[in-house]
């Protein structure tokens, strides 16, 4: 058999997924390539994410070349993605989840930070964050309501050389990626879900084929992960959000319970709307549409339709 063509982004992370995807199937005895293409999400730098009509923009690229043949799987990260995959792709697997929390980075000479009353006390009232995320940013004016929030874009790499250089007082990066990445030791502090829920599926990585799945990539699933990202893109798909929007949705597995966060925030963080559910683990996506339900009855529609 051929070599599996695998697609991914250039970017540092998306290689480490793609490699991983690829180290996994090599121990099944399957060959693969590896392809990378530049989206349009690396090719608008400049456009902030949270901006009509970049819904998608990481992954289309990915999708095109699988519907053409021209790969046979593409690895995402699955906050990404959304919800509605084009006719005649599925979700073959998902890998095991890496910490889903969002992470305050401080600039390297000021990195030994472990708590929030010690963050708070080495930022003061007025520091400028370093995010592209409405969603961190809505959040996080609870904490600092005087703070400012900048968009900033680039990989991991360029965004933690920016705020070593002084751009910003903090960076606010999900922890999956810096740790994947070996950054561990410049996470300053990772935000408890009662700060700041994560986005749905974050620390998730997904493998995305056509219908006609190659052989041996569904053994790749992770159980586990996989139920939590099934609720959370219920969740999403409920609301019709995307992964631009001040949404936050946390699903954790314990036996056969499964108990889901969410959170939908207006962008000044002056309205919030929090609950959390649970449910059987054999059917998340149940759970995911009826804590949809609990939030869109307390006003998160309303919200959500301000943003979109």
């Amino acid at each position: 058999m051929s070599a599996l063509r695998i697609g991914t982004r250039g970017s540092a992370l998306a290689l480490w997924q793609a490699r991983t995807v690829a180290s996994l199937l090599a121990a099944r005895g399957v060959a693969t390539e590896i392809v990378t293409y530049k989206t349009s999400g690396d090719r608008l730098q400049e456009a902030p994410l949270s901006e009509p009509g970049t819904k998608g923009l990481f992954v289309k690229e990915l999708e095109d070349a699988l519907l053409t043949g021209a790969v046979d799987l593409a690895v995402h990260s699955a906050k990404d993605m959304s919800v509605a995959l084009p006719e005649g792709l599925t979700i073959a697997a998902v890998l095991p989840r890496e910490d889903p929390r969002d992470a305050i980075v401080l600039p390297r000479l000021r990195q030994d930070v472990g708590d929030l009353a010690s963050i708070h006390a080495a930022l003061g009232e007025t520091p400028a964050f370093g995010t592209s995320s409405i969603r961190r940013s809505a959040q996080l004016r609870a904490l600092w309501p005087q703070a400012r929030f900048a968009a900033v874009r680039g990989n991991v790499d360029t965004r933690l050389r920016k705020l070593d250089g002084g751009e910003f007082d903090a960076m606010v990066l999900a922890a999956a990626g810096l740790k994947r990445l070996g950054y561990d030791a410049r996470i300053s502090l990772a935000l408890s879900f009662a700060d700041c829920v994560p986005a749905p599926c974050q620390g998730i990585v997904a493998i995305e084929t056509r219908a006609d799945l190659p052989a041996g990539i569904a053994e790749l699933n992770d159980p586990a992960a996989y139920v939590s990202f099934q609720a959370e893109r219920a969740l999403i798909a409920a609301l019709g959000g995307g992964c631009q929007l001040p949404l936050g949705a946390v699903a954790t597995l314990d036996g056969a319970a499964l108990e889901m966060d969410a959170i939908v925030v207006s962008p000044d963080g002056a309205r919030r709307v929090r609950h959390t559910a649970a449910g059987d683990a054999a059917d998340p996506e149940e759970l995911g549409r009826r804590l949809a339900g609990e939030l869109a009855g307390r006003g998160a529609v309303a919200i959500l339709d301000e943003v979109r």
